[in-house]
């Protein structure tokens, strides 16, 4: 075997554990407490479009977040989290079925706030890693230096595709203009936040004040790649259940399983205080960072290896 494959795949694992070390600095010199909450849980968040992978009668997660809201509900403010996930069925150049979240939380704060966090986020890793501001990705340069510019989902689509949102939305084409029209053009010269997605994609986020037909929520894509998703967090555990029993029917109508309700999260729900969260992708900000094009290039073993 010639060694290069070898240096470069060693050289990558290095970069991942540097940035994982600088994510952990950044929220401990933010006053945030690091938690640890079950991979295998009873009941995870039923979502039309995500399937959780069964562990026996329970299921592996698919995301922290129902037993990290309900810690916030406990009383705890801030707090962050970098675990597996695992999603059954997503395999691709930038899926896993078995992926690295980090995810964290913010009582008494919304999506914009979580918006500048990100810019104080990605500018600290950069830093940390002794990198320039300006970063190459795959043969292009990308100014990091924030404030980065802030769009519409509305916009996007006005922009970038020539249709309106709603429309495409109901004519069940969102997801296949967003994939093929918009987000291979996002965050190219300058990170871009899009922002205000349509209230039927956010099934646990809350609705925009005076444009209840909207929802708190953003994205944040660097050189075409999606990193986040973010929102100010619903916490009225009736409007939580309609949206669940929602995404429930759905599954049903589209021939899957269907999950059991989450229970002790929708009870605890009612003492949550206001909070914005974010889920951020581990694997893909470390494929920023080592200029890789594939998910596969920074993770010791993909499931074909295994």
């Amino acid at each position: 075997m010639t060694p290069g494959p070898l240096v470069d795949s060693q050289a990558r694992l290095r970069r991942r554990m540097q940035v994982i070390d600088a994510v952990r600095r950044f929220f401990a010199l933010q006053d945030y407490l690091e938690v640890e909450t079950p991979l295998r849980i009873p009941a995870p968040a039923p979502e039309p479009h995500i399937d959780p992978q069964p562990a026996g009668d329970w299921f592996l997660q698919a995301s922290p977040e129902l037993c990290m809201k309900r810690l916030l509900a406990a009383g705890w403010p801030r707090i962050f989290q970098i675990c597996k996930c695992f999603r059954a069925g997503e395999r691709g150049r930038r899926h896993l079925p078995e992926l690295t979240m980090l995810e964290w939380y913010t009582a008494g704060q919304d999506y914009r706030h979580m918006m500048t966090q990100c810019e104080d986020l990605i500018t600290f890793a950069t830093r940390a890693l002794n990198l320039p501001p300006r970063l190459i990705y795959q043969g292009r340069e990308i100014d990091l230096t924030p404030p980065w510019p802030r769009i519409s989902v509305a916009e996007a689509f006005r922009r970038h595709a020539g249709e309106d949102m709603q429309r495409a939305l109901a004519e069940d084409r969102f997801d296949e203009l967003m994939g093929i029209s918009i987000e291979p053009r996002l965050g190219w010269s300058q990170p871009v936040i899009l922002y205000d997605y349509p209230a039927a994609l956010g099934a646990l986020a809350r609705r925009k004040a005076g444009q209840p037909e909207l929802a708190e929520r953003f994205e944040l894509y660097i050189g075409g790649l999606e990193l986040c998703n973010a929102f100010s967090e619903l916490t009225d555990p009736r409007e939580q259940r309609q949206r669940f029993e929602t995404a429930v029917a759905e599954r049903r109508r589209a021939g899957k399983a269907t999950l059991p309700m989450p229970e002790p999260f929708l009870r605890d729900l009612r003492h949550m205080p206001p909070a914005t969260g974010n889920a951020m992708g581990l694997d893909r900000l470390v494929m920023l960072f080592c200029d890789a094009d594939a998910i596969d290039q920074v993770v010791a073993f993909t499931p074909e290896k295994l």
